[in-house]
């Protein structure tokens, strides 16, 4: 059953529209949108009971609905609003002209009075250029203007020069001359006290000397009722679906540990131990040293004593619906390589999930390859060692196991190192298994880490996702190496700049074999022996890539015997720069490539 609130509420807000009743059946009426008229005001021909209205506070519509009260000596007037708790009304003569109605509105018997003070004026008739006090529109015209001024003027503040005057009026209020006049009421007085406790006044019953009381306000508390009914309603339907949502997320989260405990129980024979949360807490000392953070969870350093170290990952339960945390185990758990992190335990407590590992304490190759100049640059020789052990790693996921192990997440920051520099890859959430004879892998989303992901996660017009997808990122790895840089800044502060690894193809295709920036000769050869295969496994389409046993070879091999790769680049219009530009000052752009399938 749909409790969505847009499809409710707006039912529920057609009540609003409810209108009061009035008493003794005299309902509230209106002319038009004119004000609501009640006791002790009465609609005549609409209310003919006379016990409706208080005497001399009939009303009438006119033909063109507007709500018309009728003063002493006939003069009409149109009713703008009706303040009953103040006993205020307030009129517009029907002809637009109080002024010259004067003489029949001296209000001197009830129900009505002037609400403001009366005064004595006279009137003036002046010169079109003459401005004074309570202008009359309806007595001028372009030829002269009226002007009504108090009477206890000052003489010498009169105008005397360029008016003349008419004639004097007594007694009127100082509103007369503006375009609605105010009037108040005295009888009955109660009424005002009804309508200020927010009931309704009437006549009393069987009262014979009009005598007026105070009701409820059945209209005013049916509305209240209503409203509150409204508001019920609403908090009800917020409560329903909150609830809905919270069964929703809870019936997932169970549906998701479920799916963990059945994938845990099949895996019991990989022999990884598996920790409950507090012994992830006691480990972690209560999580006190955090070594990283990434998307999925946080890093905490370990220990089970003063020898044995390890690193704890605390995945976030927001993320995803446990696929990163069955991958990690799923897939690290059956391996047993020098080049690749080991599987200590892992927790699965509930809704809390963490990862225990090996402890490698010199971190990942992203520190040691940002610059060429750095203190932690490691060497040459060194590098090139990393990038076989790294090689080395890929190929065993690709061709070492039951099923093949396509990572999708090959980058420095995922390449740790041991106390002796030995690279070891990690972190797993993203990876795939498939079988070994399978050429392509099916993928709904892209995976990985900009600036490393193989252009057919991107498009498949460069051909299927398969294990060249990792080749293309241990490329883009290897550059990275031979550079001194990070592939991933994608800011372009100047137009010179291009795509790193295009830089590293015009080096080498201009004959200048890295030498202006590495000084030893045999340093020079490792460097280009690194760009050329790198560049190699960076081919855009996957079948101009070698595999990873061909890779390995490459690396063990002599750097002279090697033929450049096709250029990767002819058809993006590469952009040719100074070859003399230090590798540490450029930046690249990369362009994601949208679907096209």
């Amino acid at each position: 059953m749909d409790m969505s609130p847009r499809i409710v509420i707006p039912t529920l807000l057609l009540f609003v529209l409810f209108i009061g009743e009035g008493h003794n059946g005299c309902p509230e009426l209106q002319c038009g949108n004119g004000p609501r008229i009640r006791f002790p005001f009465r609609l005549k021909d609409r209310q003919p009971d006379q016990h409706c209205g208080y005497p001399g506070f009939d009303l009438y519509c006119s033909h063109n609905n507007d709500t018309v009260l009728e003063l002493a000596s006939s003069v009409k007037a149109f009713v703008n609003s009706i303040d009953y708790e103040s006993q205020l009304i307030k009129v517009t003569d029907s002809d637009n002209c109080f002024p010259r109605k004067i003489p029949g509105l001296h209000l001197s018997s009830p129900p009505f009075q002037f609400k403001n003070s009366l005064s004595n004026y006279s009137l003036f008739n002046c010169t079109p250029n003459a401005y004074y006090d309570y202008p009359i529109p309806c007595f001028s015209s372009s030829r002269h203007r009226v002007y009504a001024i108090p009477s206890d003027k000052d003489i010498n503040d009169l105008p005397i020069l360029s008016c003349t005057k008419m004639y004097s009026v007594p007694s009127v209020p100082d509103d007369i001359w503006d375009s609605s006049l105010e009037l108040t009421w005295s009888e009955p007085a109660k009424c005002g006290r009804c309508e200020r406790k927010g009931k309704k006044c009437r006549f009393q019953n069987n009262s014979t000397d009009l005598k007026t009381e105070c009701i409820p306000n059945k209209g005013k508390s049916r509305k209240i009722v209503t409203t509150g009914s409204i508001l019920g309603s609403f908090l009800l339907v917020l409560v329903v679906y909150a609830l809905y949502h919270v069964y929703r997320y809870d019936k997932a989260e169970k549906e998701n540990q479920a799916r963990i405990e059945k994938f845990l129980e099949d895996y019991k024979a990989f022999k990884p131990t598996r920790y409950t949360y507090n012994d992830v807490k006691r480990i972690t000392n209560q999580f006190t040293e955090k070594l990283g953070q990434g998307a999925y969870g946080t890093v905490f350093k370990g220990k089970f004593s003063n020898e044995i170290h390890v690193a704890v990952k605390i995945l976030n339960s927001s993320k995803g619906n446990g696929e990163e945390f069955i991958n990690e185990v799923g897939t690290m758990g059956r391996i047993h390589h020098v080049n690749v992190v080991r599987l200590v335990g892992f927790c699965a407590d509930g809704f809390r999930r963490a990862l225990v590992y090996e402890f490698l304490p010199n971190d990942s190759l992203e520190k040691f390859i940002s610059s060429v100049d750095s203190k932690r640059f490691l060497g040459w020789e060194k590098l090139q060692d990393i990038a076989l052990g790294i090689a080395k790693g890929i190929e065993y996921l690709h061709q070492g196991c039951d099923q093949r192990i396509l990572h999708f997440d090959i980058k420095p920051h995922n390449i740790l190192l041991d106390q002796n520099f030995n690279p070891k890859i990690s972190d797993f959430g993203l990876a795939k298994l498939c079988a070994k004879d399978q050429s392509a892998v099916s993928m709904t989303t892209a995976r990985g880490t900009m600036g490393y992901i193989a252009p057919e996660v991107f498009s498949r017009n460069f051909g299927s996702v398969s294990y060249k997808s990792d080749v293309y990122s241990f490329g883009i790895l290897l550059l990275e190496m031979v550079g001194g840089r990070k592939n991933v800044d994608v800011t372009v502060e100047n137009t010179s700049q291009i795509y790193f690894p295009e830089w590293v193809y015009n080096l080498l295709e201009q004959k200048e074999d890295l030498r202006a920036y590495v000084e030893d000769n045999g340093d020079a050869k490792i460097a280009k022996k690194l760009a050329i295969v790198g560049l190699w496994c960076i081919q855009w389409h996957p079948v101009d890539r070698p595999s990873m046993k061909v890779v390995i070879q490459m690396l063990e091999g002599e750097g002279d015997k090697f033929t450049m790769p096709p250029n990767p680049f002819a058809s993006t219009n590469p952009t040719i720069i100074n070859v003399s530009m230090p590798a540490k000052r450029l930046n690249q752009e990369l362009e994601v490539i949208l679907e096209s399938e």
